[in-house]
């Protein structure tokens, strides 16, 4: 069975602002990224996923675009984007880049030019209305800022549709310019070498009166035409959705295996922390069922933190407020319906939970996806309110600035983490890379482990019957290959039995360790399993 380039890949994801300073003026920079390449290498991932780094007013950090063309001056010159590139291709890195298709900033020209108002360049290339009483009932996603999806343009005299920040105004997709446009900007960026795209918010790239705007068949049909201008290079190029809806809506953005390759697993990250806090299985596996089966080619992506607030919003009112109470207890960790938390300060330094979660988005059918930061246990700062505070600077060494940037402090774009229990003098790559029992060093032996091994690379998923609520079981079976992946979600010590008879007289040798356990049989097999450990375990024939 031959599988493709993106199967089971580990991304990771990089705020090339926050990465590494190269120039000594505060902010991290292209040139700075590409001098770390060899770094990211090491973590045995295989892809780079950068954050936007086009022109912009930065009111939204960079997803409110200038120019789709262009790197944003603070960051470099399109001549350095090329030597990332290049310099990752060389490492045997993909590169991945954000695509922002709805929404432009207001400080971009096309807009400047449409509020001179009908029949005016550019006019129709955003969506108008002399009230702001269309698409009535549209979910105001950041209700936080905004009160309506519609603001006056007083130079204008007319109203405009924004699903986001009122300074991000939606493009109008009816106008085929439009289309054609962004479709060209899609093919100026792989020609520069780009090997796919995480495309941002694409549920909402239509409107029509009487529908909640979302998903419309009119966004699928313009995805198809996306898709076919990724598979026109050679090999194909990625395209990943970010699209936060429910399992059985999320599967339409594979279409029939003609649109996204790829889509995050949104629903399953607060059942993660959900099933973690009370430590029982249930959560995870109903999830895992939920999720209807996908195209041949296509597959999830799944996270447990990223540069945007941990969204609570495919969950029901009831665990919302639990989750909110259990992890984001003051309200300046809460944003929008979600909690603007790292991964760490979010499970209080619990290095086992920590593991185990991982050990887990490793394990499942689909790309895993790490955020910078996370691998060296990295904090973060709520009082800089929005979601800056977990975009803060990536810390390298115990040195001024953790080696950040040679800049003044005052003169970086963000502050460095200096609280108490996640101070940078402690949590810092040049430290943990000293010591052999460092998270960092345990996350570059799983992520090997994980990438060496065929079967996570493409084998199908199959939830087993534990007869322990707290303990998950599963395989990933490819061919005649199987790997056994068991979690026990207790802080406590737990035994579980699992039905091991399909694989009866095979004997499970644990993937790290290489210890072999006794073979299977027809009763079930009991593990005893640690607090908030797991196991990996290659079923292996007589």
């Amino acid at each position: 069975m031959i599988l493709p380039w993106y199967s089971d890949l580990v991304i990771y994801e990089v705020y090339v602002r926050a990465f590494y300073d190269s120039n000594g003026d505060g902010i991290g920079d292209l040139c700075g990224l590409a001098e770390r390449i060899g770094y990211i290498r090491d973590l045995g991932v295989g892809a780079i996923w950068m954050l936007p780094v086009f022109p912009s007013p930065l009111r939204d950090d960079g997803y409110d675009i200038s120019d789709f063309r262009g790197i944003h001056p603070d960051l470099g010159s399109l001549d350095d984007f090329k030597a990332v590139v290049d310099k990752a291709h060389a490492a045997g890195l993909k590169v991945m880049t954000d695509l922002v298709l709805n929404h432009t900033s207001d400080q971009h020209p096309w807009f400047q030019s449409a509020r001179n108002g009908p029949g005016h360049p550019h006019h129709d290339w955003y969506v108008w209305n002399p009230t702001p009483d269309r698409y009535k009932g549209v979910r105001v996603i950041f209700n936080d800022f905004e009160a309506s999806n519609w603001t006056l343009d007083n130079q204008c005299g007319l109203y405009y549709w924004h699903r986001f920040f009122h300074h991000q105004p939606d493009l109008n997709y009816e106008n085929p310019e439009v289309r054609q446009e962004m479709l060209d900007v899609v093919r100026f960026w792989l020609e520069l070498g780009v090997d796919g795209f995480r495309v941002d918010a694409v549920p909402y790239l239509f409107e029509c009166e009487g529908t909640s705007c979302d998903s419309l068949p009119e966004t699928h049909a313009f995805l198809r035409d996306l898709r076919r201008v990724s598979d026109s290079f050679d090999p194909p190029r990625l395209l990943l959705a970010e699209a936060n809806l429910l399992p059985r809506e999320l599967v339409s953005y594979f279409g029939n295996g003609d649109e996204f390759h790829m889509a995050f697993h949104f629903p399953l990250l607060p059942r993660m922390y959900q099933a973690i806090r009370q430590e029982r299985a249930a959560p995870l596996v109903q999830i895992l069922r939920e999720t209807p089966p996908i195209p041949e080619g296509c597959q999830w992506a799944m996270f447990l933190r990223n540069h945007d607030e941990l969204t609570l919003e495919q969950v029901n009112e009831e665990t919302r407020h639990y989750l909110w109470d259990e992890y984001a207890a003051e309200p300046e960790m809460r944003l929008n319906l979600g909690i603007r938390r790292r991964l760490w300060p979010l499970l209080q330094g619990g290095r086992r939970q920590i593991e185990l979660l991982h050990g887990l988005i490793l394990s499942l059918h689909g790309c895993a996806v790490l955020y910078y930061g996370d691998e060296i246990g990295m904090g973060d700062n709520v009082k800089l309110g929005d979601r800056r505070g977990v975009r803060t600077p990536m810390q390298w060494s115990t040195g001024a600035n953790a080696g950040f940037s040679g800049a003044p402090p005052e003169k970086l774009f963000a502050p460095i983490i200096t609280d108490p229990e996640y101070h940078y003098a402690g949590r810092n790559v040049e430290s943990q890379e000293r010591s052999p029992t460092s998270f960092l060093n345990w996350y570059r032996r799983m992520v090997k482990t994980h990438s060496v091994n065929r079967i996570f690379g493409g084998g199908r998923m199959r939830i087993l019957e534990s007869d322990n609520p707290r303990v998950l079981a599963f395989t990933r079976e490819l061919d005649d290959g199987c790997i056994l992946c068991v979690f026990n979600l207790s802080r406590f010590v737990q035994p579980a039995g699992i039905d091991l008879s399909p694989w009866r007289g095979r004997t499970p040798v644990e993937l790290i360790g290489r210890a072999r356990f006794p073979a299977a049989g027809d009763v079930p097999y009991v593990f005893t399993l640690g607090p908030h450990s797991f196991f990996w375990f290659n079923l292996e024939p007589r």
